[in-house]
């Protein structure tokens, strides 16, 4: 499998290589970004989980209870569930307003197989796991990025094969 990342820190290597978003895989987008996970308890409070992603500048935390991944809250959750049911976040839990039922993908599986799901599902936030571990969280700012970088990478590529000596 190719890892985009590695070459894009070795430019002159990406002459050689036409990338397939088949053939890049979720862990090297997650080795790129890092695989901080920002978690919180399912007993916290609305109010506590939201100050803590409004201080991380992030749009969801994955909730755990005994360890184990649970669920996850994300703005969308909310806004939906809180502010348009009009709880009061102080005493709502995140238990009761978290997505139980999340998509995830697996960090072997490829890019485009985790861009597909969050179009088709309609997400912004995508856990990878390994088995049952949870490694990290994608968000549709990571991918938007990621894709940014790789067409800079392809059109100054092109610029090189269109005015310059580009090597065979």
């Amino acid at each position: 499998m190719i890892n985009p990342f590695a070459i894009s820190r070795n430019m002159h290597l990406l002459n050689h290589v036409m990338m397939d978003l088949k053939d890049i895989l979720v862990s090297a987008l997650l080795q790129e970004k890092g695989n901080s996970v920002y978690c919180t308890s399912a007993d916290s409070t609305v109010e506590a989980a939201v100050a803590d992603m409004n201080r991380r500048r992030i749009g969801s935390l994955m909730v755990m209870d005994a360890g184990y991944v649970v669920g996850i809250l994300t703005e969308r959750d909310v806004l939906t569930r809180v502010v348009a049911a009009e709880l009061d976040p102080k005493t709502t839990s995140v238990r009761s307003v978290m997505t139980v039922r999340f998509q995830s993908i697996s960090y072997d599986a490829p890019i485009e197989e985790a861009m597909h799901m969050m179009k088709e599902y309609r997400i912004r936030h995508l856990p990878v796991f390994d088995e049952s571990r949870l490694l990290g969280v994608l968000s549709i700012g990571d991918f938007n990025s990621w894709l940014l970088k790789m067409n800079e990478i392809e059109a100054d590529n092109l610029r090189r094969y269109m005015f310059e000596a580009y090597p065979c």
